[in-house]
């Protein structure tokens, strides 16, 4: 049972992994449409856009309500990230050991 249990915890550990890098990516993006180096003229970037911004909108939507007002810059990215690297970094390390010492 207990190596089910850390096989669950490897897959979460996986998939904050993949959030973590559509978050980077979305960034790197949005700095590179904001200082005109690409546009959104092009099908694959507009594509791209709007597909990472479909996956992240639902995790930053509540994350903003809760953000004071910041004008051009957001914050919620940033808090994604800060909340993945806790999460991974002392969350997950955490179950891993009290599956470990359950089982």
């Amino acid at each position: 049972m207990a190596s089910f249990f850390i096989m669950i915890l490897n897959i979460v550990q996986i998939l904050l992994d993949v959030a973590w890098w559509i978050i980077f990516v979305q960034f790197i993006l949005s700095i590179l449409i904001s200082f005109n180096v690409i546009n959104t003229y092009y099908d694959f970037v507009r594509g791209t856009w709007n597909g990472l911004n479909a996956v992240t909108e639902p995790v930053y939507r509540p994350i903003r309500r809760m953000l004071p007002d910041t004008g051009t810059l957001d914050f919620a990215p940033l808090i994604v990230l800060i909340l993945i690297r806790i999460i991974s970094g002392a969350v997950l390390p955490w179950l891993y050991q009290m599956v470990s010492s359950a089982g």
